[in-house]
């Protein structure tokens, strides 16, 4: 609870971003700059975000996703087909910082949006895009999504070659959160430019190459080299052993990893003698020469105790340990709990709700939660108000919008 709080006070109080954009991806950046104080004014079209029917819900166009993913913004809603919408999206522009969308280029300009549009009335503007593929390459206008995208860069193909099963995608829009978080980094490196030269800039920030650099980042492997002097591939990521091992009476996360957790583990298991000079367990080396045999010992071993067996042993001598988790554990481990990392909010038209506390404990302009997910065009006639412009109409503020 101790993340509510009345108004804005963290580190970017003051930056104010025009959010077009929609899904995961754009939202879950927008919403980490929203935690961290800024005004996101999140631009949705009469139909609203579709992440809005996405989830389980309560009421209409209130949806779990969108409500974990839009919290601390305004919604305004204008139809960027016409006129009026186009000069009100302008208007606000000329207010922002960022301006932030996630079409194609090419969308953008039809709207009469585009970058020289948008600059044209703020030359300080962070116009921000984020889209599938960047623009220069033969990819440029592809749709992309998440699966897709995890697809492309590899993930599901290393996941087979790690479990010897067939390909799937990782269980997590992994993808769209990895380059939410690269955006929220790009919008900021742009603010903090603009300030200090007083002009703004067009930044391009694309999925795939983002999660290419992501994924090579481990896996270049024998490739790092030209020319290379091994096969791509981090080993020990990628052999079949490296998982939650089964203990006696459940499954238990463990890395034995370092010189020093081998020595302490071996000792521990009575296996001292396995470290004799030439052992495969020796040095790190040598380890990762062998980690099939390595990690097929330390699973063969791990099955003669329990789970709690190993978690106060393998704690004793500091080898990282814990037992494997549900997602459900989550809402009730203690830690979680202790560092008030689970909120609960009230919704004035969803009513209670649990999410995660803004990530981060800082000293002077803590992050914070102190408004609720917005239902659709909640605030459009406030933020006309502020802009000097009329004759918007926003829809009451009940979760039967949209």
């Amino acid at each position: 609870m101790r993340f509510l709080a009345e108004e804005a006070n963290g580190p970017l109080k003051g930056i104010r971003v025009v959010d077009l954009t929609s899904v995961v991806m754009g939202p879950f950046a927008t919403q980490i700059l929203a935690d961290l104080g800024a005004d996101v004014i999140k631009v949705e079209s009469p139909a609203g975000d579709t992440t809005r029917n996405m989830g389980a819900c309560k009421n209409k166009g209130m949806g779990a996703n969108f409500l974990q993913l839009n919290r601390n913004k305004r919604s305004v809603m204008l139809d960027l087909k016409t006129e009026e919408g186009r000069a009100a999206c302008l208007a606000l522009a000329k207010t922002a910082d960022v301006f932030l969308y996630n079409v194609r280029p090419q969308a953008m300009a039809r709207l009469g949006l585009s970058y020289e549009a948008v600059r044209a009335v703020n030359p300080r503007i962070v116009y921000a895009g984020a889209y599938g593929f960047s623009n220069t390459g033969p990819y440029a206008g592809r749709p992309a999504y998440d699966d897709l995208i995890q697809g492309m860069t590899g993930i599901p193909s290393l996941y087979s070659q790690h479990t010897g099963t067939p390909p799937r995608y990782v269980p997590l829009t992994m993808a769209d959160r990895i380059v939410g978080m690269q955006i929220g980094i790009a919008c900021l490196a742009g603010v903090l430019e603009s300030r200090q030269s007083g002009q703004g800039q067009s930044i391009e920030i694309p999925m795939f190459e983002a999660m290419a650099q992501f994924v090579l980042g481990d896996h270049f492997g024998g490739a790092t080299f030209d020319p290379p002097n091994g096969e791509m591939g981090y080993s020990r990521l990628l052999v079949e052993p490296r998982k939650p091992y089964q203990a006696a009476d459940g499954y238990i996360c463990v890395i034995v990893h370092t010189d020093k957790h081998w020595q302490c583990f071996l000792d521990l298991v009575g296996r001292r003698d396995l470290l004799a000079g030439g052992s495969v367990f020796e040095t790190i080396a040598s380890r990762g020469r062998h980690v099939n045999q390595v990690y097929g010992f330390l699973a063969d071993t791990l099955l003669g105790q329990t789970v709690a067996y190993w978690v106060e042993e393998l704690a004793k001598v500091d080898i990282p340990v814990a037992p494997l988790n549900r997602v459900e554990d989550l809402l009730t481990d203690p830690h979680l709990q202790a560092t008030g990392q689970i909120v609960k909010q009230k919704h004035p038209t969803e009513g209670n709700i649990l999410t995660t506390a803004p990530l981060g404990n800082y000293s002077r302009t803590p992050p914070g939660i102190y408004r609720h997910a917005p239902n659709l065009g909640e605030h459009t006639e406030e933020i006309l108000r502020e802009l000097g412009l009329s004759g918007g109409t926003a829809p009451p503020p009940s979760g039967h919008s949209g």
